[in-house]
């Protein structure tokens, strides 16, 4: 332990706390700033109305101060936010005449890995890495820029916006910087030369970080806020010694030799069951666990009667005591002690089987009261909170071993200085019951034996580790000191509040930026899993607004979706006209991704991009469940600016409206994507050669596809209760006069000009063909890829087309190939001129066919009965007779008095638009409670059309 904290880190010289200025006011100190703005605070929380906030957390007064340093960190919900936010705006330096702020989407995919000082100060539920943030933090905002995360959860937005001041970290990313702060990174020119290029300012920003629960906003600040690491070492040490004296006794054991006396490092317990043939007491380790492998055994014998055993055949054995902190009897599953790992003078490690030393000591401890506070608090209702309440483990003590317990008390109780306090709780998931003791890293000595826990669960295995509470706490001190030295910054520029964000409070069309890694449906139970730690703090989450789904709190994907909508109207009220706002997304399944871009919708935003966020490092469900995302999407959205909102006012109805909305989004777009770049890029920083592979490519950007922008004018139509003025069809026919086509996106003149520029200097990525056909619309989507690459016969299209059918969704009508074919694409039959598209493959693909006519004979034979994708004019009447084939079906759908088990959801959608159209809102609602609400809510469209049926219902 004392080896570890003299580990050299060449600390800086403490600063002396000096003459302190906060908010325009001189203080002596900053003991004198705090000792200010608690009283201040205190009189605060003596007003009814500002404790009905939304998210206020639940705690006295007196605890709340205790655990906030105002006016930058509060306990509660933060109210000198907008004074901070009058100071900040009023130092930032003035933008040279005529500046105007514009940005494409960060549409470059990120790659930042977990193994930084910084990040693994703490752990938390989910953390996206802080130089993962900065890139986008670099892109969107100038120095003194104001960022925002409303779901701020560790804080690592405030770190990143803080380092985004740091040449070292900045340059760590790939960058270059000059001496006049410009941050350049490598593209490549018209030329098609590397070039270093500007990308950004060297300098900090500010940022206001929210979060619901006290945990959270508590590391938050610690992470955000620079202390004397002097200071913190002195005491750090000064406690472990005092805690040493008065409790090391109770992590003695005795060697193997009888006399010599050994240090524990970690003891092994192991659940206790009854064999069903005999009543025999099994001990799990004992019988189920092969210490030769290392592995735990499925199907086991009885040590007593050799009867084939499995857990699931067996009952828990069980164990009355006296629990004095209830003072009552409590009845739990029974564990023992199996195995003790100890050094000597700390240096060689040893193991031993406990010894009547080793229980005696066990039952010495459990007999003595502890003369320290701890939290005895019942669990509160929840999924994951009352998971243990059949073994007996019912309140928050019980998540120790009774010594643990004693000297994680008795170090709270010590503890001045809030980094040791975060530092202490860093360390408490590897100190509870929870933490898991794995077999066969215990054999191969490869890393350690212990997993902390199950990530997002309190479960507690069958066989679990005890760690020494004194290691545990000497290793967090460490961590949370070398992060300490790694943060480069000066504080002063976070401002961290305890609220929910459904009521973010800040002053609206404030914010410069917006990054977001928000609740992803039910992935998480974040004021179940913090209640533990909360309850250390004596302040605990108000969980009313927590935007999760929870059937025990009541919400499903709807209350799921109506929260979320609601912080992100937030969002977009707070953040400033024509700016950004990052959302890093993080679920696999697609009701909460719909749930998440319906709510974008529905609050105002526009989606410009997504792309890829890969952390490196897979949690536990993405390494071991197939259908895990191994990587994050990165949702970028954007608030249109003032002049566009007031044109649209006046010119929504008319088909100005929509061409003048098409001509803001294209502004927002990315122009070009491209592979490779970034990782050379990288590379190339540190020194290294490019890889081969990775020569930039042009990758499709299908954000500016005919298809997805119609959604995007639609979307926002409907959103403002105003009826799309053009179909599809004509939609697609005005896109060809208005903007200039390349490759099948759309672009404004001065963006194809850039794009030809590139398409000369790149190889175009190859579109991918591996779509799952799964029903109508992604058949239809994957014919009309095939077909555009290459217009084929029916025959030729059967082969691959049946390859990639994987599976039709059970609820969907299917239809066959020739059905898909006939209702949405066209067959040149061998008479007339030969279609454009079909005369430019096979005279690209075949030096026969080149430099032929039309109506060239030869070229005619061969482009016989092969289908292409018709031009927007043939296009639209043949849409026109679909749309009339699919709303007859959904006139049926209205008619059906039962559940609809099998149906077209094409048809479904039509009809959805059709009756929206005509203000039928009942027929949208009723036809939605007919389908299975799993297909509502996977189904992007369908869900916009549902939500704003149910909103103008309730109006």
């Amino acid at each position: 332990m004392d080896k570890q904290l003299e580990l050299d880190f060449n600390i800086k010289e403490s600063k002396q706390d000096g003459p302190v200025t906060c908010l325009g006011m001189e203080f002596s100190d900053n003991e004198a700033r705090r000792a200010h703005f608690t009283e201040l605070l205190r009189e605060k929380l003596k007003d009814p109305g500002f404790r009905e906030i939304e998210g206020f957390p639940i705690g006295e007064d007196e605890d709340i101060l205790a655990l906030s340093d105002p006016p930058y960190y509060t306990a509660c919900p933060n109210p000198w936010v907008d004074a901070f936010i009058d100071e900040w705006e009023a130092e930032k330096p003035e933008k040279p005449e005529g500046y105007h702020y514009h940005r494409e989407p960060f549409a470059a995919n990120v790659s930042e890995g977990k193994n930084d000082p910084i990040y693994n100060a703490h752990s938390y539920h989910t953390k996206v890495p802080h130089k993962a943030i900065m890139r986008y933090i670099l892109h969107y905002t100038e120095p003194g820029d104001i960022v925002f995360d409303g779901f701020c959860g560790t804080g690592m937005t405030g770190v990143a916006a803080q380092m985004c001041g740091d040449q070292a970290t900045v340059e760590s990313l790939g960058y270059q910087v000059k001496k006049d702060g410009t941050i350049l990174q490598q593209a490549v020119n018209d030329s098609g030369k590397t070039v270093w290029q500007p990308f950004s300012r060297l300098g900090a920003r500010k940022a206001i970080l929210n979060d619901l629960s006290p945990a959270a906003t508590f590391i938050a600040y610690n992470y955000n806020t620079p202390v004397d690491v002097q200071e913190f070492e002195r005491e750090a040490k000064q406690i472990l010694a005092e805690v040493e004296e008065e409790c090391g006794w109770m992590y003695e054991t005795i060697h193997t030799d009888g006399k010599t006396k050994g240090k524990i490092n970690y003891t092994v317990w192991s659940d206790v069951f009854v064999c069903p043939e005999c009543a025999g007491e099994v001990v799990f380790w004992e019988a189920a666990v092969d210490k030769n492998a290392g592995k735990v055994c499925d199907v086991f014998p009885c040590r007593h009667c050799q009867a084939e055993l499995t857990k699931r055949k067996m009952e828990r054995a069980w164990t009355t005591k006296y629990d004095s902190a209830l003072n009552n009897s409590i009845k739990q599953a029974k564990q023992v002690p199996v195995l003790i790992n100890y050094s000597i003078s700390g240096k060689k490690r040893f193991e031993k089987i406990p010894d009547k030393f080793d229980l005696d000591l066990i039952k010495k401890i459990e007999e003595t009261d502890i003369p320290y506070w701890f939290p005895v608090e019942r669990l509160i209702d929840g999924k994951e909170t009352r998971r243990n309440d059949p073994i007996g483990i019912t309140h928050t003590h019980h998540f120790y071993t009774k010594r643990n317990l004693w000297v994680f008390s008795a170090l709270k109780s010590m503890i001045s200085m809030p980094l040791l306090n975060c530092a202490l709780l860093g360390g408490y998931t590897v100190g509870l019951k929870t933490a898991r003791f794995l077999p066969v890293r215990w054999i191969n000595k490869d890393t350690g034996p212990m997993k902390p826990h199950t990530a997002g669960t309190l479960y507690v295995p069958s066989i679990s580790g005890e760690q020494n509470w004194l290691n545990i706490v000497s290793s967090r001190i460490v961590s949370s000191k070398r992060a300490q030295l790694a943060c480069q910054f000066s504080g002063g520029g976070q401002l961290i509040s305890n609220k929910s964000f459904t009521n973010a409070g800040n002053q609206p069309e404030s914010m410069d930026y917006i990054f977001l890694d928000p609740p992803f449906g039910s992935n998480l139970n974040y004021s179940e899993l913090n209640t533990t730690w909360e309850n250390w703090l004596k302040i605990v989450t108000n969980n009313k607004q927590e935007t999760i789904e929870n059937s025990v709190q009541g919400k499903g994907a709807t209350e799921y979706r109506q929260l979320m909508t609601a912080c992100l109207k937030e969002a977009y009220r707070v953040l400033k006209p024509g700016r950004w706002m990052t959302i890093e997304f993080s679920n696999t399944k697609a009701s909460v991704w719909n749930s998440i871009q319906s709510s974008l919708t529905e609050a105002g935003f526009i989606v410009a991009n997504v792309s890829a966020l890969d952390k490196k490092q897979g949690s536990f469900k993405a390494v071991t469940t197939p259908t895990a995302v191994k990587q994050d999407l990165v949702i970028s959205a954007y608030k249109p600016n003032g002049g566009f909102r007031e044109r649209f006012e006046s010119e929504a109805t008319s088909e100005k409206g929509v061409w003048d909305f098409v001509r803001t989004h294209l502004k927002y777009l990315p122009v070009i994507k491209e592979t490779g770049a970034y990782y050379n890029a990288k590379k190339a920083a540190v020194g290294e050669e490019a890889v081969a592979d990775m020569k930039p490519k042009l990758q499709a950007v299908p954000e500016r596809d005919p298809r997805i922008l119609y959604d995007q004018v639609v979307s926002y139509y409907v959103r403002n209760n105003i009826d799309v003025p053009l179909s599809s069809p004509e939609f697609q026919q005005g896109l060809e006069t208005h903007f200039i086509e390349r490759d099948g996106m759309y672009f404004l003149p001065e963006q194809a000009s850039a794009y030809d520029k590139k398409r000369i200097l790149c190889d175009r990525a190859e579109e991918a063909l591996s779509l799952f056909v799964e029903d109508e619309a992604s058949a239809i989507q994957w014919l009309r890829t095939a077909i555009n690459k290459k217009p084929q016969t029916t025959a030729e299209l059967n082969t691959s087309f049946m390859q990639n059918l994987g599976g039709w969704k059970k609820n969907e009508l299917q239809l066959d190939l020739r059905e898909l074919l006939h209702g949405n694409f066209l067959c040149y039959d061998g008479k007339g001129r030969v279609p454009e598209q079909i005369h430019g493959y096979l005279s690209s693909n075949y030096k026969d066919m080149r430099n032929l006519e039309k109506d060239d004979p030869k070229l005619m034979g061969k482009a016989k009965d092969r289908w292409y994708v018709p031009d927007p004019n043939k296009a639209g009447d043949l849409e026109k007779l679909r749309e009339r084939s699919l709303l007859k079906e959904f006139e049926a759908y209205k008619q059906a008095t039962k559940k609809l088990k099998v149906f077209r959801l094409e048809a479904v959608r039509a009809g959805f638009k059709k009756a929206w159209q005509g203000k039928e809102f009942q027929t949208i609602i009723s036809v939605a409670d007919k389908i299975p609400k799993k297909i509502l809510e996977e189904d992007q469209k369908l869900l916009m059309w549902y939500d704003q049926a149910r909103t103008r219902i309730d109006e």
